[in-house]
């Protein structure tokens, strides 16, 4: 993607695109991990913004990448301080929440950076692939800790 991203604006535009989209399916499955008597409120919030933000994003692509950059970043900033806070909140109950809570600090802190990169728009695809980079480092981790959860709750 860094490469191809910058030359190709169809594929920089799919992964805009398809990075909250893929949020929105994560959160779901993270929903679906705890227990049916957590409090799940903070998950259906992130899942209805990263939704939204799917949308939104799509729409702000036709008025240019600067717009786009705007969007996702305002939607990093959000989500980030949900996943900082909910991490926070969940680790002495459930351990193991430092991907989420690095992660989150993480997003907040390049959200900001998008939006003040909204104008250069190549530096701010440039960012959008680190940050794509290590969301997936991070889903990965979560997606372990989450799927030892699932199987420890099962046999119980």
């Amino acid at each position: 993607m860094a490469t191809v991203g910058k030359t190709n604006a169809a594929l920089a535009d799919m992964l805009f695109i398809l990075y909250p989209a893929w949020d929105a399916i994560a959160t779901w499955f993270d929903i679906k991990a705890n227990p049916p008597s957590a409090p799940k409120t903070p998950q259906f919030i992130n899942l209805a913004i990263s939704v939204g933000t799917t949308v939104a994003v799509a729409l702000a692509l036709k008025a240019g990448v600067p717009t786009a950059l705007m969007v996702f970043g305002a939607w990093a900033i959000i989500t980030g301080m949900i996943q900082l806070i909910l991490g926070l909140k969940r680790r002495k109950a459930l351990g193991g929440q430092w991907p989420m809570i690095v992660s989150g600090g993480q997003s907040t802190i390049a959200g900001i950076s998008f939006i003040a990169l909204a104008h250069a728009p190549t530096m701010g695809i440039s960012s959008l692939v680190g940050y794509a980079a290590f969301g997936a480092f991070y889903f990965i981790l979560s997606a372990i800790r989450l799927s030892k959860t699932i199987k420890a709750s099962s046999v119980s």
